[in-house]
């Protein structure tokens, strides 16, 4: 009884705060949402609580409230209403909703918020036409879905999604049915890989019955088929594999299998790629053929934002040609190094280092067999250049450099080298200006530098490269020279410059000659001692513009031509140095003397003997017309160059007894055709006759029965490229690799060929993608198209010859016959040596995720021939088909 007295005042008193109480004998229930951070105040008459007392005093407690149903604030929006539905525990949210929860972005035609669960579903919405708008697109840290509908699990994390669309990296990924069972792990069913754009509609994909994701590390998949064009292929596996990490994976490189007419079969561009760091990594490739050859690459890039990157290439090959024991039989070695690194400008303001080496053997280029490119073997030269360059800004300035060249010729094997030089120079003082104000008068506008150079210079051969030999004739010496100049005006049009120039050479390098009794002959020798020679000039030049326009009238075509002319008058005053001058006996008599000096082998030069007052002529001449532009809306005449440049040289030197008129040189260029096409000639005209020895006589050859002048040599080049686009084409970015090696970086001596990487486009990719977005149909009487040729031809009339030396004619274009059809050619003709230069045909078709080409070099000792079919993307690279006929390389 003294129980139940306990419950009624109990429940009396809660009945007056308010608190709806219901009981029975055993247990009181108080129904509420939740107790958690509220006060007792806080709660109003629709608050309801629960509680559980039990009739013994031992069990008398009250629960613990319940937490939250959601662990973060709800943000969000709809466009057409939010229905919050107390019964069902639900927020609907209709038309372009959006919900944003913790790290979760959800955006959907419609969203169904069940917070008693702990769930969220979403879906789309039809439109008027009953087409699915508005489908959901689901966020989560940086890993996005976007799926026909999802349901999603705040507490567990888990979601069940179906037809969900994302992407990882290069693949794109869609799956019918998608579990998600934590932020690292989802299970696909019937799930789509492709590279394509259309990851809706692809063009191929990999149909895959069951998908272990785990995103941006690894896919793991069950059976496996290729899917073309909506057409299953045999072609599947029974399991396989796809990396997806976002960070460079190091894995094996396959190789690529083939045969060659004389080296045999081979596996070629096979290793293993270190991905060592996230600033440099490393390729180890190699090739293998039957009959023995092989050869080693190791590729390396490297990259630090804000610093610095570079690649480094280094290739060696060993290539065998015939049988050993037969006549044949050829063994030849060839290596290849390769380095570019560039600084950032934001690096170091005062400092700079920058690379560009290619060197090694002489015939790798025309021997290699892992490289088709022809531009790089006909090109004759190889250079390389290390430097490193600071800046000390104090006042004077002071720059310094120190760098190492390299210079080779292909053709002769011949190597010239700078190991180190080094330069130093001072700015440029003015110690009779005023440190603020204007520098005018000859007074103030006396100017000095100082400039140091010093160079270690090696000449030495291909097969001599890194020996002992090569530093054995090596050559050092340092030039100091410290130039003296002013400027000023006379007659007010009169530009006066007036220079002195002192030099000063340190060299390690001279020369003794006598003649030896005793091996009867004239002995040189060596000297390696310190020795040093001053020489000193003067010069001096006065020159004006003169401007000249003749009007034709407003109403003709040509309106006025304006002409621009800058003749100039030098003079120069060059001392003879005979105190630098010995002379030695060339014979045993010793009645016949011979003059010399011992610096002939000084890097530097050494100095003349000869006493020189030169009187230079030079006049520069620019033509320019105004004519009238229909084209114009305001009737404004446009201005057209006629002529860039005409120049006309030479010089007398008022010192000679004889032949002292220099021959005549004159140089000219033109832009015509929208300045699409660069016109550039020059000629060499000799007032003096020569005699039947092809040496020239004091005697003028208008005096020998000839003309006035004597036209030596002359050269002329045309270079004109146009397109259907109205020139619009840019070559800008092709061929990189046959710029580096040296060779030309348009396509006139053809495109170049890595055979260890075919997925490069044979064309400007870029051009394609723009036609290809401008251009989504079959063309019909709009064919994109671009062509370019080059003619030059030289004329020689040295020794009466009176002969074109060479001439030639190339040309190149490529036409695009559908949106993704692309033909192109390289070919020429010499007309010198009657016949047909290299000559290079190119097909491709463009599979959108995938690439078709054919490369053929139908004749010639660099004939070739190469197909491919395979994945564009590099994470599929490995899926190809390629058949090629390498070059048959003759070796030496």
């Amino acid at each position: 009884m003294r129980t139940n007295l306990f419950y009624i005042v109990l429940s009396a008193f809660l009945l007056t705060i308010g608190i709806h109480v219901s009981y029975s004998q055993e247990i009181i229930q108080i129904d509420s949402l939740s107790l958690k951070n509220k006060k007792e105040k806080d709660f109003t008459e629709q608050d309801t609580i629960h509680l559980t007392i039990n009739d013994t005093i031992k069990n008398d407690s009250i629960k613990k409230p319940k937490k939250n149903l959601l662990e973060g604030i709800v943000k969000r929006k709809a466009k057409d209403y939010e229905k919050l539905d107390q019964k069902k525990k639900q927020l609907t949210l209709y038309n372009e909703a959006e919900l944003y929860y913790t790290d979760i972005e959800l955006t959907s035609g419609i969203i169904v918020l069940d917070y008693e669960k702990n769930e969220v579903y979403a879906g789309r919405l039809k439109d008027s036409l009953g087409n699915y708008i508005q489908y959901p697109v689901f966020k989560q840290g940086s890993n996005v879905i976007e799926p026909d509908s999802i349901r999603f699990n705040f507490k567990t994390k888990k979601a069940l999604v179906w037809n969900s669309r994302t992407k990882q990296g290069e693949l794109n990924i869609k799956a019918e049915v998608s579990k998600r069972e934590n932020d690292s792990v989802y299970f696909l069913k019937n799930a789509r890989i492709t590279t394509s754009k259309n990851i809706d509609d692809p063009e191929y994909y990999f149909l895959v019955r069951k998908v272990k994701f785990v995103p941006k590390k690894k896919v793991v998949a069950g059976l496996t088929n290729m899917v073309i064009a909506d057409v299953p292929t045999p072609i599947g596996l029974p399991f396989a594999y796809f990396p997806m990490t976002e960070e460079s994976t190091s894995g094996f490189i396959i190789p690529t299998p083939g045969q060659s007419n004389r080296q045999g079969y081979f596996l070629q561009n096979g290793g293993y790629y270190f991905a060592l760091s996230d600033y440099y990594d490393l390729a180890v490739l190699g090739d293998y053929f039957t009959n023995g050859s092989y050869g080693l690459r190791a590729e390396s890039s490297y990259a630090k934002r804000y610093k610095f990157n570079g690649r480094v290439n280094l290739r060696y090959e060993n290539n065998i040609q015939g049988e050993r024991g037969f006549p044949n039989y050829i063994k030849s070695k060839q290596y290849n190094f390769q380095w570019t690194h560039s600084q950032d400008p934001k690096a170091a303001a005062n400092s700079r280092f920058s690379a560009s080496v290619n060197l090694g053997s002489s015939q790798y280029f025309r021997q290699s067999v892992n490289l088709v490119n022809v531009g790089s073997s006909i090109n004759n030269n190889m250079s390389s250049s290390i430097s490193y360059q600071k800046t000390f800004p104090t006042e004077p300035q002071v720059n310094f450099s120190l760098s190492a060249t390299h210079n080779q010729n292909t053709n002769t094997e011949q190597i010239n080298m700078t190991l180190p030089t080094l330069q130093a120079s001072v700015s440029r003082i003015f110690p009779f200006a005023p440190k603020d104000g204007i520098k005018k008068g000859i007074i103030k506008n006396i100017n000095l530098q100082y400039n140091l150079r010093g160079e270690n210079r090696i000449n030495t051969t291909d097969s001599l490269f890194f020996k002992p030999e090569m530093f054995r004739d090596a050559k050092t010496g340092f030039q100091h020279s410290i130039p003296i100049s002013t400027n000023f005006k006379v007659f007010k049009f009169f530009s006066v410059s007036a220079s002195a120039n002192y030099n000063e050479v340190w060299t390690l390098n001279t020369v003794k000659k006598y003649f030896s009794t005793i091996e009867n002959e004239v002995v040189t020798e060596d000297q390696k001692e310190f020795d040093a020679f001053r020489t000193y000039n003067f010069s001096a030049g006065i020159g004006t513009t003169i401007y000249g326009t003749f009007e034709f009238g407003e109403d003709k075509k040509i309106q006025a031509i304006r002409h621009v002319m800058r003749p100039n008058i030098s003079y120069s005053y060059t001392p003879s140095f005979e105190q630098y001058y010995d002379t030695y006996a060339i014979d045993a008599t010793g009645n016949t003397m011979q003059e010399y000096t011992r610096f002939e082998n000084s890097i530097f030069g050494s100095p003349g003997n000869n006493y020189a007052q030169n009187l230079g002529f030079s006049l520069s001449n620019t033509f320019e017309a105004k004519v009238t532009d229909k084209e114009s809306k305001t009737d404004e005449p446009k201005k057209v160059m006629l002529l860039n440049n005409l120049n006309f040289s030479t010089s007398y030197n008022l010192a000679a007894d004889s032949l002292a008129l220099s021959p005549i040189r004159m140089s000219g260029g033109t832009q015509l055709f929208k300045q699409k096409m660069n016109v550039n000639f020059a000629a060499t005209l000799d007032p003096y006759a020569i005699d039947n020895a092809g040496r020239r006589i004091d005697v003028f050859n208008i005096d020998n029965g000839g003309s006035l002048l004597r036209m030596t040599s002359a050269n002329m080049t045309i270079n004109y490229s146009f397109s259907s686009t109205d020139f619009s084409k840019n070559n800008k970015g092709k061929n990189e690799q046959t710029a580096l090696n040296g060779g030309r970086t348009d396509d006139l001596f053809g495109t170049s060929t890595d055979l260890s990487d075919n997925r490069q486009s044979l064309f400007n990719k870029d051009d394609d993608e723009n036609n290809l977005e401008n251009n989504n149909e079959w063309y019909h009487t709009k064919l994109p198209w671009d062509f370019r040729f080059a003619y030059s031809v030289t004329y020689n009339n040295s020794n009466r010859q009176n002969e074109i030396s060479s001439q030639s004619l190339m040309g190149s274009g490529n036409i695009e016959l559908a949106p993704r059809w692309k033909v192109g050619f390289s070919s020429g003709y010499d007309f010198k040596q009657k016949g047909v230069t290299f000559t290079q045909l190119r097909f491709e078709r463009d599979l959108e995720s995938w690439r078709m080409s054919f490369n053929w070099v139908p004749f010639g000792p660099n004939n070739y021939w190469g197909f491919f079919i395979g994945i564009s993307s590099s994470v599929l690279s490995d899926i190809k088909w390629e058949k090629r006929s390498l070059p048959d390389r003759v070796f030496r």
